[in-house]
């Protein structure tokens, strides 16, 4: 995925809190589609390996839990997570993060995330098939601004981390936002 790539069109198995379901399970099924995610809006989208994944839980997405204001503040419009994982998964992690402002995206089958370019195998760590860490600016479906961390191959014996950092997204944005130099 380069800037200027429109996304996928895809469908997300999700499973959300409804109140009106009694017992300990209080969620239900409910299907979004990419453009419920991403039309009309300017989102910063991140992917990562796995939920409860060291990197993943210590510093990625803490760092754009706890950086919402600083992205809103530059015209983001909301911050999502996503990673190769059920939405059983995704809901539980996002609660054990205390997760009040950044939203996961469960892709369970991998789909939105073969069709970004971006599934790679990760057997070596008996993950299966994953994501590539990445995230993303997108504006109404579109890519704004892609940031893709080096070495995407299957079974890659390290993580690498810094390029989709939310720093680095942050610096973008705030840079974005500075008037020309003559």
């Amino acid at each position: 995925m380069k800037a200027g790539a429109t996304l996928p069109n895809v469908t997300f198995h999700t499973r959300v809190r409804d109140e009106a379901i009694e017992g300990p399970n209080p969620f239900r099924w409910e299907d979004k589609t990419t453009a419920d995610y991403f039309a009309g809006k300017r989102v910063v989208l991140f992917s990562l390996p796995g939920a409860f994944t060291p990197t993943c839980s210590t510093y990625q997405l803490p760092g754009f839990e706890n950086g919402h204001a600083d992205f809103i503040a530059q015209g983001v419009d909301a911050i999502y997570c996503m990673s190769v994982n059920d939405s059983f998964v995704m809901n539980k992690w996002a609660e054990s993060q205390n997760l009040s402002k950044v939203d996961v995206i469960p892709d369970g089958s991998g789909e939105f995330t073969r069709k970004m370019g971006m599934l790679v195998d990760k057997d070596n760590l008996g993950f299966g098939m994953r994501s590539w860490r990445y995230a993303a600016v997108i504006n109404d479906g579109v890519v704004e601004a892609w940031f893709e961390e080096p070495g995407l191959a299957d079974n890659h014996p390290e993580d690498p981390y810094g390029v989709s950092s939310p720093e680095t997204v942050l610096s973008y944005l705030v840079d974005k936002k500075e008037p020309a130099l003559a």
